[in-house]
């Protein structure tokens, strides 16, 4: 379903100050251990997050590396910041769309991102970006929910697909395996331990 990013962000924009409490039980018992495995496997000295969102990622954030971080919802980095100056933390926020990088060519070593191109509305455009910014031989780490294989539960989801974009601008039947596909990575690992509907990927400039 396609909707507007200016209505997207909105709805993140409403969503910000309770957006910790409305995923906590599932933070709790499947997300925060992904989320550590993909953060597990970061590397390089320069590293951008994509969707930073309210900072749920901040405790994976590895010790040595430079940090940037983006959302393009005004609200969700302002609890982002919040965040930060709590945990002192030392990384750089800009409020940017992923769609649309302000940052030069071949920039980054990792680029890293969990459960957010259900939310761009051009996911192939703001992939391209990505690998724009990325440095040769550099990599992109993702964790994202996806079109289920099984037939019948992918029905389901393109049925409730649209009342799920209106209530919180989240797709659920994205196949975001294809779009990282249909860019020029030089190759990408689907971790076989992914469970049908929630993928770890990893993709090679």
């Amino acid at each position: 379903m396609s909707v507007s990013g200016d209505k997207i962000r909105h709805r993140y924009d409403r969503l910000a100050p309770w957006f910790d409490s409305l995923e906590g039980f599932l933070e709790g018992l499947i997300f925060r251990r992904l989320r550590k495995r993909l953060w597990a496997q970061v590397q390089g000295e320069h590293v951008l997050e994509v969707g930073v969102g309210t900072g749920k990622n901040f405790a994976f954030y590895p010790d040595r590396a430079r940090m940037t971080a983006i959302d393009f919802s005004p609200k969700m980095l302002e609890q982002a910041k919040r965040k930060r100056e709590r945990k002192q933390l030392d990384v750089h926020l800009d409020l940017m769309d992923v769609q649309s990088l302000a940052y030069a060519d071949n920039s980054f070593d990792t680029v890293i991102a969990s459960f957010v191109f259900c939310s761009v509305p051009q996911p192939r455009k703001g992939l391209k970006e990505i690998y724009r910014v990325l440095k040769p031989g550099g990599q992109l780490l993702l964790l994202e929910h996806v079109l289920s294989s099984n037939k019948m539960m992918a029905k389901l989801m393109n049925l409730l697909n649209p009342l799920m974009v209106r209530l919180v601008g989240a797709n659920i039947n994205r196949q975001t395996v294809k779009n990282v596909q249909a860019c020029p990575f030089k190759s990408i690992l689907v971790d076989p331990t992914s469970s049908d509907m929630i993928k770890l990927i990893r993709a090679v400039k």
